[in-house]
């Protein structure tokens, strides 16, 4: 069993201080509201992960080659040309709610949204919380 060694790993740095120091003031002001979003939905502390991901809770996995490792369970990034936010699960069973979300792209974990003005933020809610149902029944997890 290799232990992965993931590049993306938290750090001591200050969510906040983070959000703070994001030059655009409407991606800095979505980011603040994500913090409050996040917070809300998640009942978890944050913390940054890497230089530019602010992430909740941890998972631990194991894929079938072996490789094994630790994640955050959701979280987001305030990006320079968009809002990034992490549902770990991907978004493959949730098209209702991405019907009713709003202007939004989607990779496969990642959600992009220009500006949080372009979303039904208690959609947005909604699939934060369904993604953590989701890694809750399926891996190890931890709220901090």
């Amino acid at each position: 069993m290799a232990k992965s060694d993931n590049k993306t790993k938290p750090t001591g740095r200050s969510p906040e201080a983070f959000v703070a120091s994001v030059e655009n003031e409407t991606r800095r002001r979505d980011a603040e509201r994500l913090l409050v979003l996040f917070a809300e939905t998640t009942g978890m502390v944050p913390k940054m992960w890497g230089p530019s991901i602010i992430g909740y809770g941890r998972y631990q996995y194991k894929y079938e080659s072996g490789r094994e490792g630790e994640f955050m369970l959701t979280g987001f990034s305030p990006r320079r040309a968009n809002l990034a936010i992490y549902v770990m699960p991907g978004y493959s069973a949730m098209s209702d709610k991405l019907d009713r979300l709003g202007k939004h792209k989607i990779g496969k974990s990642c959600l992009y949204i220009n500006k949080l003005a372009d979303v039904d933020e208690s959609v947005l809610a909604e699939i934060i919380h369904d993604g953590l149902q989701y890694m809750r029944a399926k891996y190890a997890t931890w709220d901090n």
